[in-house]
């Protein structure tokens, strides 16, 4: 069976299949034993204003999916566009696994692996845009 557990600090709101829940007072830890439970940590979303990058964007469609408010084939063949081409663009080894892996969390209609393995790249991507910036 397959378990995650979450650990949650005072006060943390977590989106568990459609519903938000809120934690009390104290830091908790809850497991989540069904499989393919759509959840994600209110405090990790994008905000739609703030998927202004191209790695910002493909988390935000992964965050669409894992949120289970939207489930159809186009936005997987979007995500999965967009993270090609970030594959093109992010050609180093650490991100070239993190992208191969993010695309077979994608053949695997694993939202949450995919969000979790591009979030990866943020740092990255802002290092880079810095950059092109001075």
């Amino acid at each position: 069976m397959s378990r995650l557990v979450l650990k949650l600090g005072p006060k943390e709101r977590v989106l568990i299949n459609g519903a938000v829940i809120e934690n009390g007072d104290r830091r908790s830890k809850i497991t989540v034993l069904t499989s393919n439970a759509n959840i994600l940590r209110l405090k990790d979303a994008i905000h739609p204003d703030e998927a202004n990058t191209p790695v910002r964007r493909a988390c935000y469609l992964a965050q669409l999916l894992l949120s289970g408010e939207v489930e159809s084939a186009s936005l997987w063949d979007r995500l999965l566009g967009q993270v090609r081409t970030l594959a093109d663009i992010l050609s180093d080894t650490h991100s070239s696994t993190l992208l191969l892996q993010a695309q077979g969390a994608i053949a695997d209609r694993n939202a949450y692996g995919c969000l979790k393995l591009l979030r990866q790249l943020l740092p990255l991507e802002a290092r880079l845009l810095a950059l092109h910036q001075e």
